[in-house]
């Protein structure tokens, strides 16, 4: 049971109240990339009395967070996910439209994961540009890059530690009335052991193969944020903003990006980056309770490239990375074994569709034509072939639109 520091009782809690229209609106955040789950149906049925449920519920002190659907996934890598019920994703989306904001400010710009307008093509063109910082021939003599990863990052967060600079943060900076309840909410979200009330769900097989660095069931004590919850992606950032300040500020090293856990670092000097590496090793497990991972770590002349977020960063172009080309050959292989097995359905065709032009929307914007071309010109099925169109010089998957016949049929 959660031990909370925030009052439990509707007499000391009178007068916080939530704001309908702020519910609602994060309630259509939440249900846009959600629509047709089982879930957001349900609660979309009668939208309006399950959202004044759920103001009550966060007004009285009385909501609490459900047990979650815990899973593993094997792509784009094998990991454990924690999907929330809909109307605790609705309350995460709530209290970030309130903090978010806040946290946009305190942030690095050398961070960019679950930032707006700053994601994976903004960290992939940001290391890009700083390879291309120093000229061209200098690139094998004066510029070095390395690659850092911190071991069960998302297993490992303190939540004790992130839970006090969250409180310490949210109390200087929100000034609105009800900052007791967004508090008492934010507690609840932090300290949830969403570990101990959970179902599992998938075959055992899928569970053991997963190694137990990545899995919340194997966390120290107090510690662990789930994989699938926004609140756990953007209290993440929220968790190494001081890390970005350390590295930026102390080591005085401005060539630098982070996505989550993945930290990119150039530099002139060899030697300082080696020392930069021990030094980032103490301040995360002093601070934070992190360490790095041993065999996570990448340091070679900035002429070589690096890998990041997928792609390799090279002088002068962007290529895709040996994990995202397989899975995207492996997607379309398996795709062409479901035409085997049988016709496809018309949400068959409509989830193909999506999973294929995911690939190819990350892809057309670095230099990937050949491997599109090779894709989707020799190992795209003959069926997909009379359904869907490609375009944009192999950067998208459209429906065909059939000539009609006389009488009005296609």
């Amino acid at each position: 049971m959660m031990q909370l520091s925030w009052w439990n009782s509707r007499e000391e809690r009178c007068g916080y109240t939530v704001d309908a229209a702020e519910l609602f609106v994060a309630y259509k955040l939440c249900r846009k990339s959600k629509r047709r789950k089982e879930s957001a149906l349900a609660f979309e049925v009668d939208y309006e009395e399950n959202l004044v449920e759920l103001m009550e519920l966060l007004e009285s002190g009385k909501w609490m967070p459900s047990p979650s659907l815990a899973f593993v996934v094997r792509r784009p890598v094998l990991r454990e996910i924690f999907a929330a019920e809909f109307k605790d994703r609705v309350v995460h989306h709530w209290l970030m439209l309130k903090l978010n904001p806040l946290m946009e400010v305190l942030f690095s710009d050398h961070s960019f994961a679950c930032r707006p307008g700053r994601g994976t093509h903004f960290g992939i063109d940001r290391i890009f540009q700083e390879m291309h910082s120093l000229p061209q021939m200098q690139f094998n003599t004066a510029l070095f890059v390395m690659k850092l990863d911190i071991s069960g990052f998302f297993m490992n967060i303190n939540r004790d530690i992130l839970w006090q600079g969250l409180k310490r943060f949210v109390t200087d900076r929100y000034f609105k009335p009800d900052l007791p309840l967004v508090l008492e909410i934010l507690e609840k979200v932090v300290r949830n052991p969403a570990k101990d009330f959970c179902i599992r769900r998938g075959r055992r097989k899928e569970w053991k193969n997963l190694p137990r660095s990545k899995s919340l069931f194997y966390s120290p004590e107090h510690c662990g944020l789930p994989i699938g919850n926004l609140t756990s992606q953007i209290l993440a950032n929220f968790y190494l903003n001081g890390l970005d300040g350390f590295v930026t500020r102390d080591l005085g090293i401005l060539r630098y990006g982070r996505y989550v856990d993945d930290m990119v670092l150039l530099h002139e000097d060899h030697a300082y980056l080696c020392e930069a590496r021990n030094r980032i090793e103490v301040f995360l497990r002093n601070e934070l309770g992190l360490t790095l991972h041993p065999n996570k770590f990448y340091l070679q002349h900035a002429g070589h490239g690096v890998p990041f977020l997928g792609m390799v960063i090279k002088p002068g172009r962007i290529v895709a990375g040996p994990r995202i080309k397989g899975n995207f050959y492996e997607a379309m292989q398996r795709w062409n074994r479901l035409i085997r097995s049988g016709k496809p359905g018309p949400d068959d065709k409509i989830a193909f569709r999506q999973c294929m032009n995911s690939y190819l929307g990350l892809l057309k914007h670095y230099k990937t034509y050949r491997l599109r071309r090779k894709v989707l010109f020799k190992d795209l099925s003959a069926f997909w072939q009379n359904h869907f169109g490609i375009s944009g010089g192999y950067a998208k998957l459209v429906p065909l639109v059939r000539p009609v016949k006389a009488g009005g049929r296609r």
